[in-house]
């Protein structure tokens, strides 16, 4: 039985709407039958982030916390100490800021291996606002210790992080977008946290992106270089712990590395990559590409990729303004 064929028609439509979110129950239903002690909670957005199949199929594991984000978060750590492994989902807004403290205190200072998904993440809630979207969560979570974080590039990398996490006995945060992004990877990938992964290597440029601007950058980087052109991509789909081999190699063929991510430029994947660069005395140019340190304007989501540069033709345009 698929997952749309045994949904009820109320919600057929809104998985149809976010295909790459779908990804979440697949995954969790199968962990579930591999014998994992699963169990997922949501705080009244079971629709949005595609949790909604696998609650019709196991509502005895599935706890809908209402509008309480903060309550979500420690009930998961509760969860975990008692021996269940915990899947939590809201909007990426709310779970990786307002419950920042929940998941610094009772998650990661207690070492409890909660698997917290912040979905609708950066700037995809769009004429939403900026009460919901989430421009600085990679910054916060990165400041806390023993903090995992993952920034999926499209559905099915989601869903093979997911299954890692299986193997992985410390809190996570996945960092997804709004389950439209189009698909990059197989499912059957096998997912490695703290690798980048890497598409392809350039002695011009190398471009470091995570999340929704993967693709993208992907489309870009694949033009030039059947023109000729020589530029590099590495998906840091993990975030932190963050792959410090990955950025020196890059950097020692490449004289200029160009970050990009659906977040501000300042705490997040740049952030992490200027820190690697710096202490290691690279002498490699650094640009960060992203939100240049402002509160989003609000829009729908493509009109504010395109806004912003995250595009293809906005990444293109930034990658030409670099090599020429």
């Amino acid at each position: 039985m698929t997952l749309l064929s045994s949904a009820s028609w109320q919600y057929r439509d809104v998985i149809a709407k976010t295909p790459g979110l779908v990804h979440l129950s697949k995954a969790l239903i199968e962990l579930t039958e591999d014998g994992h002690p699963v169990v997922a909670g949501s705080a009244d957005l079971s629709y949005s982030n595609g949790l909604a199949p696998y609650a019709a199929r196991y509502p005895e594991r599935f706890i809908q916390f209402g509008i309480s984000e903060q309550n979500m978060v420690s009930a998961a750590a509760g969860l975990a100490a008692a021996g269940m492994m915990p899947f939590i989902a809201t909007f990426a807004s709310f779970i990786g800021l307002l419950a920042c403290e929940q998941i610094r205190m009772d998650v990661a200072y207690c070492a409890q291996p909660v698997r917290m998904i912040g979905h609708h993440t950066g700037i995809s809630m769009g004429f939403y606002g900026t009460s919901h979207h989430a421009t600085e969560d990679i910054g916060t979570m990165r400041s806390i210790a023993d903090l995992t974080i993952v920034s999926p590039a499209d559905g099915p990398q989601f869903y093979a992080a997911l299954k890692a996490s299986a193997q992985h006995d410390r809190p996570i945060y996945f960092r997804t977008g709004r389950g439209r992004e189009p698909d990059l990877y197989d499912p059957m990938t096998p997912f490695v946290f703290g690798k980048a992964v890497e598409h392809c290597k350039g002695e011009e440029l190398t471009v470091i992106a995570c999340g929704m601007p993967v693709y993208p950058a992907a489309q870009v980087v694949a033009a030039l270089n059947a023109q000729g052109r020589s530029i590099g991509l590495l998906d840091f789909a993990t975030v932190k712990p963050v792959d410090r081999e990955a950025i020196l190699e890059a950097a020692a063929r490449s004289p200029v590395i160009l970050t990009i991510e659906e977040h501000n430029i300042l705490g997040g994947l740049g952030a992490a990559v200027a820190e690697v660069l710096a202490e290691e005395g690279s002498p490699a140019r650094l640009v960060r590409h992203g939100i240049h340190d402002e509160y989003a304007l609000i829009a729908p989501p493509t009109h504010l990729y395109a806004h912003y540069r995250l595009d293809e033709a906005g990444i293109a345009d930034v990658v030409s303004g670099i090599i020429g």
